[in-house]
């Protein structure tokens, strides 16, 4: 295997010359360039990336760790994030952890030795907080905080916003027994949408009614004319059972999402949703983590509005 010594010997210059034309350290005087030039293109010399992280002190790498990457909303998510990175000149590893917290601070670990940039990271667990608090390297946190995380950044959307939103929409759409699905309400963006949820409640003067899970909602709440689901997949899962038992929407019973994926306007009906501006949340992620690394000021946190999009589950 070719070395750097190897170049420097063949182009007539010493090693940290080839070292500084390649890195673009310091100036070189132009007839060294070029020579060292020359070489590394007769030898298809390549650098070891890992020995030029650890002198660099850079890899120009950034882990995501995401807790489900089946789940869409994850996956457009690491997709902007990707696109971002690249544009950036950074390469993502991807980490899914499948829900599992000792796989997430493994996840984690492993990013810290490979001398990452920093880490992108959506959990489902606050007890990672203790991991993200002793991480060697920057953490941002993107969609939900965790408790007494000591994350550089947390770029979400406006939960709370969102939670309001859904239920006026309802609302407007002349419902009147309307149910929240809150999803797990130990996570940040579900408590916050379940607040919007009850405060709208309470200044109507309705009666808020809530489930976490889909199974048993008709048979808690038999009145029900609109549903508020945690997010789209749970939307389109409430649709077909809805669907097998006979009852039409948006006719007889009135649907809502949250997040805006793709498929929520690929399945029929098409979902009405609350929109999260997937794209832009990865692409500030990226933009906080590389301009800390810099060196540059940031905000710790950025909350991005959402947006009604009403489609065919209501009417």
């Amino acid at each position: 295997m070719t070395g750097i010594r190897d170049v420097a010997k063949l182009a007539g210059v010493s090693p940290s010359t080839v070292s500084r034309v390649m890195n673009g350290t310091a100036r070189v005087d132009d007839e060294k360039r070029q020579k060292g030039e020359r070489a590394i293109l007769e030898t298809g010399f390549k650098p070891n990336e890992v020995a030029r992280s650890l002198y660099k002190r850079s890899s120009k790498i950034i882990g995501i760790l995401v807790p489900n990457i089946i789940n869409p909303f994850f996956n457009e998510l690491a997709g902007a994030v990707e696109e971002e990175c690249d544009r950036r000149g950074y390469r993502l590893t991807l980490c899914n952890s499948n829900d599992d917290l000792e796989k997430e601070k493994r996840n984690l670990s492993l990013l810290e030795r490979m001398n990452a940039d920093g880490v992108i990271l959506m959990t489902n667990m606050d007890e990672i907080h203790k991991e993200v608090g002793n991480c060697r390297i920057p953490v941002v946190m993107i969609d939900r905080q965790i408790e007494g995380g000591k994350e550089i950044a947390c770029i979400q959307s406006n939960h709370y916003q969102g939670g309001l939103m859904s239920v006026e929409h309802l609302l407007e759409c002349g419902c009147r027994h309307i149910v929240q699905m809150s999803g797990p309400l130990h996570l940040s963006s579900a408590r916050k949408r379940h607040q919007g949820y009850l405060d709208v409640c309470r200044e109507r003067g309705i009666e808020p009614a809530w489930i976490e899970m889909a199974a048993r909602l008709l048979e808690q709440y038999p009145d029900t004319d609109g549903i508020i689901a945690a997010n789209d997949m749970v939307a389109i899962s409430v649709y077909k059972e809805l669907h097998r038992k006979g009852i039409k929407v948006p006719e007889d019973m009135q649907l809502i999402g949250f997040d805006n994926i793709s498929l929520s306007s690929l399945f029929t009906p098409e979902i009405t949703t609350i929109a999260q501006p997937i794209k832009r949340m990865g692409q500030e992620a990226v933009r906080m983590l590389t301009e800390y690394v810099a060196g540059a000021q940031i905000s710790r946190n950025k909350v991005f509005d959402v947006k009604l999009i009403k489609r065919d589950t209501t009417l």
